[in-house]
Formats: C-alpha cells, sequence, structure tokens
C-alpha cells in the first residue's frame, strides 16, 4: 500500500516538473516580443553554403534604443565563419529597398540616415555600432 502512494506522489511529481519545463520552453522570448515595431524591409543571403555565408538586413523601427537593436541582431540567423549585418533606419526616414552583397550593402544615398549597424563577424564577435556612416 505504501508503494502504491509513493508511486502516486512521484507520477505528479514528475508530470508537474514536466509541464513546468514545457512551459519555459514554449514561452521563450522572441522578436515579437522586443519594443520598437521592428520591421525587416528586405534582406540579401549569398548562394555560397560552402563558404562564407553573407546575410545584410535593412530593418526600420520607431525610437533608437540601441540594447533592443543589439537584441535584435542576436535573432537574426548566422553561420559559423559567416557574416551577418543589420542596418538600422528609423521608419519615418528614408530607407534602401534593397541589400546586396560585399562591403557596401546598400545604396550610399541612404548613408545618412542608417542609425545603427550590428554586425555578428566569422568569429561570433558582435558589435553594435551608432551613426555608422557619420564621421
Amino acid at each position: 500500500m505504501k508503494s502504491k502512494k509513493f508511486n502516486i506522489v512521484l507520477g505528479i511529481v514528475v508530470l508537474l516538473l514536466v509541464g513546468w519545463m514545457l512551459k519555459g520552453t514554449f514561452s521563450q522570448p522572441g522578436i515579437d516580443d522586443l519594443k520598437g515595431n521592428f520591421k525587416e524591409i528586405t534582406h540579401y543571403r549569398n548562394e555560397n553554403n560552402t563558404g562564407p555565408v553573407q546575410y545584410v538586413y535593412i530593418v526600420t523601427l520607431q525610437d533608437t534604443m540601441y540594447t533592443e537593436m543589439e537584441t535584435f541582431g542576436n535573432f537574426q540567423p548566422h553561420h559559423k565563419g559567416g557574416n551577418t549585418k543589420v542596418y538600422y533606419f528609423l521608419e519615418n526616414k528614408p530607407y534602401p529597398s534593397v541589400a546586396f552583397a560585399g562591403t557596401v550593402n546598400f545604396d550610399s544615398k541612404f548613408n545618412s540616415d542608417c542609425v545603427a549597424l550590428y554586425e555578428k563577424s566569422a568569429m561570433g564577435n558582435t558589435s553594435l555600432t551608432k551613426n555608422p556612416f557619420i564621421k
């Protein structure tokens, strides 16, 4: 009789733990939880799967919240040995609608409107540069 009660209590504890872990798994924060109303306008990804993979994103937002920008950049895809760049623009200012590969990733006429650049390097180092094109 004692063994049966122990098994029931143990079963309930296990079910509670599994439920708690599932709740934690499915309630992780994501891009939609960030403040700033981030909108991906366009992106570029090269077709090279064996060498360095380059991602370039053009994103608009409502306000310059730099901690949120870094978090948003961390959510973006990245390949080991590749490079990920996210260019941020305010939604009420001009922004490019096309991104491309290389060191210059959009039309330079939009340089002055870029409020920040998030970059994740091939070694996994991240950086957020405020006003990257203003000297």
